[in-house]
Parts: C-alpha cells; sequence; structure tokens
C-alpha cells in the first residue's frame, strides 16, 4: 500500500516541504512532468520549490509509455548526476504516473526495464518516489503496476517495490481536464470496479474498495447531480479506491483485449478500454448496459472501425498478446478459463471494434 498520501483543495502547494525531509544531501529530485503543462508553467511548474540541483524533464504523453522511454530516461539521469536522485516526482496521468514508477525502479535495478515485465521480478528496493495525479481514473496514483509498451507485449512491472512513497491527491490539479479525456479515464474507474467485483479472485478487502468506487462513478456518472468542484474530489476518491480493489485482485477481459489493441494499434489506454468494454456484453451484461447510458447521457461517441483495416497478422499478435495475461483470464473466467476462451473468439471482438 501507498504508506503515505495527503488530499485536499491546494495540496500541491505543500509539495516542497512533504519530499524536504527526503533530500538527500546533493541528490537532486527529478520531476517527471506531462508536457501539457509546459505551456502553462503558473499551474505547475512555477509552485514548485526547485533546489538548484533538481531537474524538470516534460515528457509527450501522444504515446502510451514504453519500455524503451524508460530505459532512454534512466539512462540520461545516471550520466547527468554523480549520485542517485533523491527521489522521482511523478505529476501527470497515468501514463507519467506509471513512467515514473518505471523510473524510479529501474535506477536501482540493473538491465532494462523490459526484463522486469511481469510479476514480482524486481530484487531491489526503489528510489523514492511521489505521484501527483492530474486526471483520475486510471488508479495509478495506488496500484502495484506500471504498465508499459515492451518489445514483445505490454504488461505491467507487478511488483511490492512498485507503488509510490508519497501522493499527493489535490482535485485542483483536474479541474481544466476535456470532457472526452475525463469521460475515458473515468471509465478505466469503472471497468476497475466491473472487473474486480465480477472476478474470481475477488475478496473481502477488494470488494469493499470496489464497491465505494462503483458507487462513486455511479454518482458522478449517472446521478449527474454533483457541482463540478464535488465531481472532481469524488473522481480522485473513486481512482484511489478502483486502484486499491484491483491491488487486491485483479482486472479482466477489458483490460486484456485493450493491452492487446494498445499493442498493436496504439490505443491510449482509457478510450482503449471504453473501445472494448462496449462490445463485451456476453461477459459484463450488467456493467456494458450502465455504461452505454453513462455514454448516452454524456454525449460520448466512441471511435467506430478501429480495427477495420488490421491484416490477420496483427489480428494474431492482437490475441497472442491479450491471452497471454493470464491472471487476467483467471479472474474474469476462473481456473478453467482456456477452455471457455480462444483466438477465434477475440478476433471476432476485435473484428467488431
Amino acid at each position: 500500500m501507498v504508506p503515505k498520501v495527503v488530499f485536499g483543495k491546494g495540496a500541491f502547494n505543500q509539495i516542497g516541504e512533504i519530499i524536504a525531509v527526503e533530500r538527500n544531501g546533493i541528490a537532486p529530485f527529478v520531476y517527471l512532468i506531462d508536457s501539457v503543462f509546459e505551456t502553462n508553467k503558473a499551474f505547475i511548474e512555477d509552485r514548485i520549490p526547485l533546489s538548484s540541483i533538481d531537474e524538470i524533464i516534460y515528457i509527450s504523453t501522444a504515446e502510451e509509455p514504453k519500455t524503451s522511454q524508460v530505459d532512454d530516461i534512466v539512462s540520461k539521469i545516471k550520466k547527468k548526476y554523480q549520485y542517485i536522485p533523491s527521489g522521482i516526482i511523478g505529476i501527470g496521468g497515468g501514463s507519467i504516473l506509471d513512467l515514473s514508477k518505471a523510473v524510479a525502479i529501474m535506477l536501482t535495478n540493473p538491465g532494462s526495464a523490459s526484463e522486469y515485465q511481469g510479476w514480482d521480478l524486481v530484487k531491489n528496493k526503489a528510489v523514492f518516489h511521489v505521484g501527483v495525479p492530474t486526471i483520475s481514473g486510471t488508479g495509478a496514483e495506488v496500484s502495484r503496476t506500471t504498465v508499459l509498451t515492451g518489445p514483445e507485449r505490454k504488461l505491467g512491472i507487478n511488483s511490492d517495490f512498485t507503488p509510490f512513497d508519497q501522493v499527493i491527491l489535490d482535485p485542483e490539479l483536474i479541474k481544466d481536464v476535456p470532457k472526452d479525456q475525463w469521460f475515458y479515464t473515468g471509465m478505466d474507474c469503472y471497468i476497475h470496479c466491473i472487473e474486480s467485483l465480477d472476478g474470481t479472485y475477488l475478496n473481502a478487502f477488494s470488494q469493499s474498495y470496489g464497491e465505494k468506487a462503483l458507487d462513486l462513478c455511479k454518482e458522478i456518472f449517472v446521478t449527474n447531480s454533483l457541482s463540478k468542484e464535488e465531481a472532481d474530489a469524488k473522481l480522485m476518491m473513486a481512482s484511489w479506491h478502483g486502484g486499491m480493489s484491483i491491488a487486491y485482485s485483479q482486472v479482466g477481459v477489458a483490460h486484456a483485449m485493450s493491452y492487446g489493441l494498445a499493442y498493436v494499434l496504439g490505443t491510449k489506454h482509457g478510450i482503449g478500454n471504453c473501445i472494448v468494454f462496449d462490445k463485451l456484453e456476453r461477459y459484463y451484461p450488467e456493467g456494458v448496459a450502465i455504461f452505454k447510458k453513462m455514454k448516452e447521457l454524456h454525449n460520448i461517441s466512441l471511435p467506430v472501425g478501429v480495427c477495420a483495416n488490421v491484416t490477420e497478422d496483427q489480428l494474431n499478435v492482437m490475441t497472442n498478446v491479450a491471452l497471454s495475461l493470464e491472471p487476467l483470464w483467471e479472474n474474469a473466467l476462473g481456473a478453467k478459463w482456456k477452455s471457455e476462451v480462444n483466438a477465434d473468439i477475440l478476433k471476432e471482438i476485435y473484428r467488431s471494434l
């Protein structure tokens, strides 16, 4: 679990005093910030009390984070500084938060990030790392995974060393998220809940978080009676609770298939989950019905014909990536999942997207 978290309007203004106790002599703090904020420095950068040795690196999220990108950032940091940084601070959405967790891990572990894609492969404790979400829904701020696209597959670095040491939840930071992105990322949280609560891995701990996150999602996206400020604060907590639910259970069919979609077509995670989940009535009938209602209420139109031009080879790669995520399928369909789903079934769904 994340050991320290602060929540509240304006909490980001405390970042200097929060991390000061972790500064290790002249070793810098390195800030990885979504490049969307590079043109609005008053919103993020100007509020960070930088020391002369600290560094800000702006990172584009036009593509999903890659293992090669992690390796490149780690290499540059090691070449530039004599000492391992005092900490890595990630400020952005799920992509930046995942990238920050991965960089923190790879600063203390040898080799390439791709060597650690999987479950419990990390041996050495990561450097101190802080997560500051500027969009809510992914649960990346609280999860024990950092999802990366590697040379062979899209898969997380799942380990006890992955979670942030400190998270700062400030609802003010998500106030200007564009509506479509707000919906897609919020639906990532909703889909987490459906997959966790319908799964075979469910336990009372996970269920308690999943049920609360689902209630919050319905209040935000179905009831639709909250002020913007109230909705932002509650979505931030829904994301947290949804991420906690997944930390103690697992996701399911939508995530497995969206990983295949992302690996081949580069589809971003939030919208990819929505595109896939929209076609999964056979697995999550009630969850998909409510999802369609949410789409209608918020006038969201999903892309169609996403896989219209994919080749048979591409379909094979998609299905192989999806089916390789065995814990997700076992959670969704049980221990005998291989008798219930195969490449032909998945190809049929992919072709319908």
